[in-house]
């Protein structure tokens, strides 16, 4: 099945290791810490994890030792997320206990605060695997304390360089984790920076790919297919009118992505072309799940599910939390749409029609967001134009509506206060869909602002 043969699998420690008292001790403050930060609404979801760690540093291993198919660990610059609940969602449909993080916390604190509240006073994690992003630079953190068993490595692009520097760090991060996992890497053909990590991997280790037919690769370009060409005087990169020279493309996938249609998707297995409905946003998700599905069908060789439970498993995933997450709000949909890097935003703007929708853009420049706003100025807004922006708000809410204006799009209303901004915007033509384009921080602050009025799914994300 792989482009490498795997070994057999190895265990990822050499052992349980003895739980010391602190650990039990360690356990109990972070369940306490979690209590006290939710009622308090204040706090991240990665407080307890931060509390946790302190106490007792060898809690994250010790704690993910012995699960009987070990741990996956999905990163790259775009689609973490998403792609992680696909994993982690496709593997439960399809008869697996999994533990994952699911807020989103991707640093090794919000794993640890995940498994907070999860575990009971035992401390032993009732599960057969663990699925769970990581940012880029803490997954090389992780993989000192822990040895995956499989990574999915997904795209390198300009993201927050003002934290990790220039791409090719960003690449060399994830070289690390290709070079811990013992099981089998699942790279992006398509990325060269990510398909040439396969040359990364330890000997034993097995190697797999994620791929797009011929006539999408224009449809999804790389970080180098945007930044090496000029732009055209619409601002779209001219590397969309040809085919993109992609070195692995050729390069045999677990699974490719052949065509996208709305809610739709087909994918080549083996030679069997496989077609189904998704529940997800945007056609940027339509690649993240081809991504899902070679690394599940590699965790599940030995049972090898049928094609037609794939596409059911695959076909039940809904969007992560803020990730074209739905909330209905006095009976109208508000759309919550992440945006950070220019290929994100990009992407998002061409998967969603901005007819008959109110459109918020909402950018802030905290930490988990990047300080370096300027990759908005690499991104195409003219999709824009004839609906216009109803609200610009965050902390670069100025920066935005300047944006915006060189591609002559009309904004409504310019206000820094998400709060005030969020409260205007709702206001603004009752019952009409909206969709809120967003930062990071962004989406939780607004995403809590809408939890004190209306019905919102809990994330165990704190205000």
């Amino acid at each position: 099945m792989h482009s490498t043969d795997s070994k057999a699998q190895p265990a990822d420690q050499p052992g349980r290791p003895r739980r010391p008292w602190r650990s039990l001790l360690a356990l109990l403050v972070g369940k306490a810490v979690r209590l006290v930060s939710r009622l308090s609404h204040h706090g991240g979801s990665a407080l307890p994890g931060k509390v946790v760690e302190r106490i007792d540093p060898g809690f994250l291993a010790r704690t993910l030792s012995g699960l009987p198919r070990g741990v996956v660990l999905v990163s790259g610059t775009n689609g973490k997320t998403t792609t992680t609940r696909m994993v982690a969602s496709m593997l439960e449909s399809l008869g697996l206990k999994v533990f994952t993080n699911p807020t989103g916390s991707n640093f090794t604190r919000g794993v640890v605060s995940a498994l907070v509240s999860t575990l009971g006073l035992s401390g032993r994690l009732n599960a057969d695997i663990a699925v769970l992003e990581l940012d880029e630079a803490y997954a090389v953190h992780f993989v000192r304390q822990v040895k995956p068993r499989y990574a999915l490595l997904l795209n390198v692009m300009r993201d927050q360089l003002d934290r990790f520097g220039e791409i090719d760090t960003t690449a060399r991060l994830l070289g690390q984790v290709a070079r811990a996992t013992r099981g089998t890497v699942v790279l992006n053909r398509e990325d060269p920076r990510i398909a040439s990590l396969a040359a990364q991997t330890p000997a034993q280790t097995g190697v797999a790919y994620f791929g797009l037919s011929d006539d999408l690769l224009t449809y999804f370009p790389t970080d180098d297919d945007m930044h090496a060409s000029d732009q055209d005087a619409d601002g779209a990169a001219t590397a969309s009118t040809s085919r993109p020279v992609r070195p692995g493309h050729r390069l045999p996938a677990e699974v490719t992505l052949e065509r996208v249609m709305d809610h739709r998707a087909a994918f080549r297995l083996d030679g069997r072309l496989l077609e189904t409905d998704l529940r997800l946003e945007g056609v940027y998700n339509l690649y993240n799940a081809a991504a899902a599905l070679a690394l599940v069908r590699v965790v599940l060789e030995d049972r090898e599910p049928d094609d037609a439970a794939l596409m059911d498993a695959l076909s039940k995933v809904t969007p992560a939390f803020g990730r074209g997450e739905v909330i209905t709000y006095q009976g109208a949909p508000v759309e919550l749409v992440l945006v950070k890097n220019p290929m994100g935003f990009r992407l998002a703007l061409t998967s969603f029609d901005s007819a008959g929708q109110d459109t918020m853009i909402a950018i802030r420049d905290e930490y988990a967001d990047g300080r370096d706003m300027s990759w908005l100025w690499d991104v195409d807004f003219t999709s824009l134009r004839d609906a216009g922006v109803a609200m610009v708000s965050g902390t670069r809410a100025y920066d935005m509506a300047l944006r915006l204006a060189y591609d002559q799009v009309p904004t409504e209303a310019i206000e820094t206060d998400l709060d005030r901004a969020l409260t205007s915007f709702l206001e603004v033509h009752p019952g009409r869909p909206k969709r809120i384009y967003c930062t990071y921080t962004s989406m939780l602050r607004l995403r809590s602002a809408l939890g004190r009025i209306t019905s919102v799914d809990d994330a165990g994300v704190g205000a």
